[in-house]
């Protein structure tokens, strides 16, 4: 089992902040998951045919991560949220990256619904897991490039576990160590809002939305909602 908290300091910033953890035991990452294909090509024909489009910087679910952003020192134009990098790379090229289901459905889910979303594979996950400031001697590799190292500045937000760093400024990158394959089994995938009170809603129709793409492929599914009001879930 893994436990999630928020640190006291980052809840005391963010007061609003709403975390949904939908985690999958027994997950089979290597068959067909024909309702996250069928997620995708949706979202894709829906832009093409002008119906919808990815939530751009000015609209408020963004705009409140750029300003979290420049909050703890760091520039959201050029160190973009994941959800606004992935929305703009949509917007540019019409199309999701397809990576492999698991990391399709949440990407799927985060454009949809203009939500930061992120997953880590909890074999590879050690102690616990925080969402706390750096302290500066942290160390993180970033996914798809294993032999870099990087130390994130203090006062960073980050996901940390006791081995190192899981994801830099909040929702920017995942780490290397963690990241979600076909053969990644115990998954916990993470959507994130910093306006609970106006966004809480469509957080839990997301979460709700990723659980029934992850039922048909995992021996079992839970959704924990994790922030001031809870800063302490167990998995």
């Amino acid at each position: 089992m893994t436990t999630f908290r928020i640190a006291p300091a980052v809840a005391d910033a963010f007061p609003d902040t709403l975390v949904a953890l939908v985690t999958a035991y027994g997950m089979r990452g290597r068959e067909p998951w024909p309702e996250t294909t069928r997620s995708l090509q949706d979202l894709e024909q829906q832009f093409a045919d002008g119906l919808w489009q990815p939530a751009g910087e000015t609209d408020p679910r963004i705009e409140a991560w750029h300003t979290a952003y420049r909050s703890f020192g760091t520039n959201p134009r050029r160190i973009r949220p994941s959800v606004d990098a992935l929305g703009r790379r949509f917007t540019k090229q019409g199309t999701l990256p397809r990576i492999n289901p698991a990391v399709d459905s949440y990407n799927a889910v985060s454009v949809h619904h203009g939500l930061p979303a992120g997953a880590f594979d909890l074999d590879r996950v050690t102690g616990d897991i925080d969402i706390r400031y750096a302290d500066g001697d942290e160390q993180f590799t970033p996914l798809g490039e294993p032999d870099s190292i990087e130390t994130p500045k203090p006062g960073e937000i980050i996901y940390a576990d006791t081995t190192g760093v899981l994801t830099r400024h909040w929702n920017h990158r995942d780490a290397h160590r963690t990241r979600v394959t076909e053969d990644s089994s115990r998954v916990a995938f993470i959507l994130e809002t910093l306006h609970s009170g106006r966004d809480g809603r469509l957080l839990k129709i997301a979460a709700d939305e990723l659980q029934d793409l992850l039922i048909p492929h995992a021996e079992r599914t839970t959704v924990h909602y994790l922030g001031p009001a809870e800063p302490e879930v167990t998995t």
